[in-house]
């Protein structure tokens, strides 16, 4: 009975490591419709009125989520460092393209629902309120890299486009920053993505600096 156990989960453990073609693509639209949930119960509760302010719940979701999906996005690495299979490399784009999908919508209802594309009026906004000028700066410099995202543009831009992606470990901050701004009084959600993104930020550093720390202790 042990044996079989184990010669059954061997083959599992191998699928799980390394799956072939259709059972990855089962994962990548899996992974794909889940990313809408959070789009759907959102819609849910402004539709149905179950929210006290809808524009201000959809509003402030959809701009949640896009610091979420920042966030895993940044978790990949370390997971896959961790002993994650590394098609989970592979599906890291597709979290990118929805942070920039849910920030696109953030910023939709915030200049129809919020602002009624009164032009004057939000450029007034982005000046005189810090947390509009940050997010709106994140939002600027989040563009290129979902712009560059396609395979095309990896072959073009070679290394740079590592390069210009490093960009996430600026706007992430901003987002974070963002949020912080934007809440009053109970800051207990923006300091739990802080502390989150900062854990993800010194991983980065430490790899970093990993190398040259080992050749000096040698």
């Amino acid at each position: 009975m042990a044996d079989s156990t184990v010669t059954l989960a061997k083959p599992l453990a191998l699928h799980w490591q390394q799956p072939g073609p259709r059972l990855f693509a089962s994962i990548k639209v899996s992974l794909f419709l889940v990313c809408l949930l959070p789009l759907a119960q959102l819609l849910w509760h402004a539709l149905l009125g179950q929210a006290v302010n809808p524009i201000e719940d959809l509003t402030r979701g959809l701009g949640t989520w896009t610091l979420r999906f920042l966030l895993l996005t940044l978790c990949v690495s370390p997971l896959r460092a961790l002993g994650a299979p590394g098609w989970l490399l592979r599906l890291r784009r597709m979290l990118g393209l929805y942070a920039f999908f849910y920030v696109c919508l953030h910023l939709l209802t915030y200049l129809w629902l919020d602002q009624f594309f009164d032009w004057a009026a939000i450029v007034r906004d982005i000046v005189k309120r810090p947390f509009i000028t940050v997010g709106m700066l994140a939002f600027l410099l989040l563009l290129p890299l979902a712009i560059t995202s396609t395979d095309g543009w990896i072959r073009r831009l070679k290394r740079n486009w590592g390069k210009l992606h490093r960009l996430v470990y600026v706007i992430a901050p901003l987002g974070v920053l963002h949020y912080l701004w934007l809440v009053k009084r109970d800051i207990q959600s923006p300091l739990i993505y802080a502390a989150i993104l900062a854990v993800l930020l010194l991983w980065r550093v430490w790899r970093y600096l990993r190398p040259t720390l080992a050749a000096r202790v040698k």
